[in-house]
């Protein structure tokens, strides 16, 4: 299979523009992977992303991906046709697949954060625990 020729930068502005959600099926916990690597060096992402994307593109990331670059190609979202055929064309190796999980593992970090700030503001508030009856 030859490489991708989609550029990076045309495939993460496509990415956000599909509806391929947190929801779609895919594993966090491999996604974490790619998560955890958004703060390390620009190599360590790439490296995770190419080793994590075939893997969650098998698992199940191929449909939902597939169906919104169609969906997106249908709203007439600017490079959605040259996005699909890249995915269609390569797959999980794809420079639009890679995109998509990049985007995910953003994602998933923000919502992580999210939730922990929630669960931490929870924590220091103070209960509002029954008095105790004698």
């Amino acid at each position: 299979m030859a490489p991708s020729t989609f550029s990076k930068r045309r495939a993460d502005a496509v990415a956000l523009e599909l509806d391929v959600g947190l929801d779609v099926g895919i594993c966090h916990a491999c996604l974490c992977f790619v998560t955890f690597a958004l703060d390390d060096t620009p190599a360590a992402l790439s490296g995770q992303v190419r080793r994590m994307t075939p893997i969650l593109w098998a698992e199940g990331l191929e449909a939902p991906a597939l169906a919104a670059a169609r969906r997106a190609c249908e709203r007439g979202v600017r490079d959605a046709q040259p996005a699909l055929a890249d995915l269609e064309q390569h797959g999980g190796r794809s420079a639009t697949a890679r995109a998509i999980v990049r985007r995910l593992a953003a994602e998933l970090a923000r919502r992580t954060r999210m939730e922990m700030h929630l669960e931490a503001t929870r924590r220091d508030r103070p209960s509002a625990a029954q008095p105790y009856l004698n």
